[in-house]
């Protein structure tokens, strides 16, 4: 690396906005996430096609790679498109401690002691709650007034929904409503936020050191126990059935349970029956996504916040608003990653942002929301990930090279479409509608026992939605 440091010049005007850069971020991946790795990350220096950051250990640069890399440079890259990579080097004298020592100075016993429950021996603090997602500013809408309001219900009365289950698309608003919950009710008991990934996580490491009693004490001693994203120990099973019996311990001693996922429980695959029986036992509840009032009234809020973060005077006209509002309605994450692009460029450029430029800005971005998803377009990915032609595939060959690819594609066509069996079967070179029952069937149960097969899904289904 350092050769490549010596043939490289730095710039000497920086492009690229790292605050900005990093709200992004905080957008893209969550406030879990974020705070427990991305936030970990310092711009060391801007060259002219790559960006060097500095991060305190070896594990946790690993970490971000293995995980996270991809997506940072793509963001990396809205801002400032010359850039090619990212790279990472280890400043051993920033250790994790050090920042906690620094924040809480001489009350640093009464951090360790409160009740925000920490692992002392990993430096890890498990609730590290964002005061600025509160139930006050939380954006209501007719989308989400009921999951607010049993949000709401929860932290005034423990045990009143038990379990809670929000679930929901992309960005919008779990998270925010469960570190909401811990925030209103954090003071006065033992409240664990935590994802269902570091959960996983922490899993592994306790197994590995011996120390399962240890771990099973730490989370079943608190009253409020909050886990996002539960989809994520699909296929799990160990991990699932640690939480099936961390989830019974907890309601059996009156502790609230608070649950958030991207489906409801009944369409968690993967997922064992007595966890989905136990999880609809409560109060399930989905937010729906936000209409363009709601949308619109979220972006609004968000430029102010923006404006009071960074003490500038951001000027966006509700002619950009309305735009952004109504090009992207799927997910508000992204929709508010898209206000961040769009205000770095009004600062780089210094000058108002007008329809055409951000038209310009975000043309792959909205062009990408606009996907249509229908047997057409799912056949033409499927065969572009197995570097197939789209002929081939349909054809009446039998070879497991065009089969498999064939059954994938019929069964994403059951699950992501409204198209009647008979339908896909005659967009599929007019096969009978048993051949498509039987490929979805046979797909479902490799998805279970195989893999590679649960592995094609997942990737085929990003780049179709």
């Amino acid at each position: 690396m350092k050769n490549n440091l010596q043939n490289t010049n730095k710039v000497s005007e920086k492009k690229i906005n790292w605050e900005l850069i990093q709200n992004d971020l905080k957008e893209k991946f969550g406030n879990d996430i974020f705070e427990s790795w991305i936030k970990k990350i310092e711009l060391a220096e801007e060259y002219q096609n790559y960006i060097l950051f500095s991060v305190s250990t070896r594990f946790i640069r690993d970490w971000i790679v293995s995980r996270y890399l991809d997506q940072i440079l793509q963001i990396v890259k809205t801002y400032n498109k010359e850039i090619i990579r990212i790279e990472f080097v280890i400043d051993e004298n920033k250790k994790e401690l050090n920042s906690i020592i620094q924040r809480h100075g001489d009350n640093l016993n009464n951090v360790f002691q409160n009740n925000i429950s920490f692992i002392k021996d990993t430096y890890i603090q498990y609730n590290r709650f964002d005061p600025n997602k509160n139930f006050k500013n939380f954006i209501l809408g007719s989308s989400n007034k009921l999951a607010f309001e049993a949000s709401k219900k929860v932290s005034e009365d423990i045990a009143h929904y038990n379990p809670l289950y929000i679930y929901s698309g992309v960005g919008m608003g779990k998270t925010h409503l469960l570190n909401a919950i811990g925030l209103e009710i954090g003071n006065e008991k033992k409240v664990m936020f935590i994802s269902a990934e570091r959960f996983m996580y922490h899993f592994i490491r306790s197994i590995k050191s011996n120390e399962m009693v240890k771990f099973k004490d730490f989370f079943r001693r608190c009253n409020v126990f909050i886990i996002d994203d539960i989809q994520f120990v699909r296929g799990k099973e160990a991990m699932q059935e640690e939480f099936f019996h961390t989830f019974n311990a907890l309601i059996e001693k009156g502790s609230q349970v608070v649950i958030s996922s991207d489906r409801s429980p009944a369409n968690l695959d993967r997922i064992q029956d007595r966890i989905k029986s136990r999880l609809s036992g409560g109060l399930v509840i989905d937010i729906q996504p936000p209409d363009l009032k709601l949308r619109l009234k979220i972006l609004k809020n968000k430029l102010e916040e923006i404006r009071r973060n960074f003490k500038e005077g951001y000027n966006l006209n509700e002619e950009v608003l309305q735009f952004l509002a109504t090009e992207i309605s799927s997910n508000v994450r992204e929709m508010v990653g898209s206000l961040n692009r769009i205000i770095a460029f009004s600062k780089i450029n210094n000058k108002p942002t007008t329809i055409h430029d951000c038209k310009k800005i975000l043309k792959d971005f909205i062009d990408n929301n606009k996907k249509t998803i229908n047997i057409e377009f799912i056949q033409k990915v499927v065969a572009s990930y197995f570097n197939l032609n789209i002929d081939e595939m349909l054809s009446a060959r039998r070879s497991r090279s065009l089969a498999r690819p064939r059954q994938i594609a019929m069964y994403l066509s059951k699950i992501l479409t409204t198209n009647s069996l008979p339908d896909i079967g005659r967009k599929f070179s007019n096969r009978d509608h048993t051949t498509v029952i039987h490929a979805v069937k046979k797909i479902d149960e490799l998805i279970k026992k195989d893999n590679e097969i649960d592995r094609y899904i997942v990737e085929i289904k990003k780049k179709l939605i």
